[in-house]
């Protein structure tokens, strides 16, 4: 595969003194260079359980039950309120 990149003429004037005084070519160079990226970047996106999952029950009520007894909480809570 064949890429062309522009880039300004200072950072192509370093590269290519850094790579004659290393005897590197500039072909091997930009190979390693991708190749590196590429092995620091996560092959996949993090899903949004992975990004949240410390955030999940963080200011849990300790109750298992709130979805299936919805209504029956919600009136405890109503007459403990109005009990005051």
């Amino acid at each position: 595969m064949t890429i062309t990149i522009r880039l300004p003429k200072k950072l192509e004037a370093d590269l290519r003194a850094r790579l004659e005084a290393q005897g590197v070519g500039l072909s091997a160079f930009v190979r390693e260079a991708v190749a590196e990226k590429l092995d620091r970047e996560p092959v996949e996106k993090p899903s949004p359980y992975d990004l949240g999952k410390d955030l999940f029950g963080k200011h849990s009520s300790g109750r298992n039950d709130l979805s299936a007894n919805r209504k029956a909480i919600l009136g405890e809570i109503l007459r403990a309120k109005h009990r005051r």
